[in-house]
């Protein structure tokens, strides 16, 4: 397919789409093999782009690749043509259409490993020209900076930079080990928090619980014993059934663990109030792709409806 870029002739979108892959991965052949092509070949498109733009795109020496200023400035209005093509041809094509090439999927790490990778085979099956590359981290990300075509968040969807669809409620609960509550004792009220270890997640600032009644309490990790502050959701859920003391998890994350009472929810009439929700997010500036709809509808589909992890 051709376009026409401003002020220029007509550019061939593989050859965009090549140029696109090439600076993510700062590796013209690895580019190509992706697209099927033979690194001479793919060495010679990217010239060809060159040459029809006027500009030197990536710089290329015997032992790197790197992408040149007028590449980089290049660089995201090649994506978004290369995303306004793919909405055109789905267009044409019905809802099936688009489906291929590569989505870049953020998400943690977490939730991937236990609610995501057992679908992948289900979704490879269906979408077998479709090429997930996922970047999974417990860590906060900014969606567009990574240049993600998607991503997964938890917390209210306030960035106005970011359009979204909700995936599921993220409710956060108490939890701890049988052992820890048989050594320590079970809290009854939230008032018998203060003194038991707690297992932090990320900060040492007061949280507010919330019951059914909407009546509300605190929870302060500075009135218990907390030794131990975490980034990581995985490592959280062992520290808790190590014994280590309580942790405020999303219940998905312990869903198994309670199910088979090898946790067990503490003050189960309460819950963090921080209204968090599961969030499938994308660039407002961009164009909602076939292959990100797909993906999307796709994970809404098995884990929106009423996911395992409600409690």
């Amino acid at each position: 397919m051709a376009i026409l870029v401003s002020g220029y002739n007509t550019v061939d979108t593989d050859n965009l789409r090549l140029f696109v892959m090439a600076a993510e991965r700062l590796n013209i052949s690895a580019a190509g093999r992706e697209l099927g092509l033979a690194p001479a070949v793919a060495s010679a498109r990217l010239a060809k782009l060159e040459q029809e733009l006027g500009v030197e795109l990536l710089r290329r020496t015997t032992r790197k690749v790197s992408l040149s200023l007028d590449g980089a400035d290049f660089l995201p209005y090649a994506r978004e043509i290369l995303v306004q093509a793919d909405a055109a041809r789905a267009a044409l094509g019905g809802k099936g259409a688009g489906a291929r090439g590569t989505l870049r999927f953020a998400a943690p790490s977490s939730f991937a490993q236990l609610h995501i990778m057992p679908l992948l085979p289900e979704f490879h099956t269906a979408y077998p020209d479709l090429t997930l590359d996922l970047r999974l981290s417990d860590t906060r990300f900014d969606a567009i900076e990574g240049s993600f075509d998607l991503a997964l968040r938890s917390g209210p969807l306030t960035d106005s930079s970011l359009k979204g669809r909700k995936l599921a409620a993220d409710t956060r609960i108490l939890c701890a080990s049988p052992a820890y509550l048989e050594r320590r004792g079970t809290p009854a009220i939230p008032s018998d928090l203060p003194g038991h270890n707690l297992i932090a997640w990320g900060t040492l600032e007061p949280r507010e619980l919330v019951n059914g009644q909407g009546e509300t309490a605190s929870l302060d990790p500075a009135r218990m014993v907390c030794r131990t502050i975490v980034d990581d959701g995985d490592a959280q859920r062992a520290a808790t059934l190590a014994g280590a003391g309580l942790s405020m998890n999303s219940a998905w994350n312990v869903a198994r663990e309670l199910a088979a009472a090898r946790l067990v929810r503490v003050l189960p009439e309460w819950w963090l109030n921080d209204q968090s929700v599961l969030w499938l997010v994308y660039p407002r500036t961009n164009v909602l792709t076939p292959k990100t709809r797909i993906f999307m509808d796709f994970l809404i589909e098995r884990l929106g409806n009423r996911p395992a992890w409600n409690v």
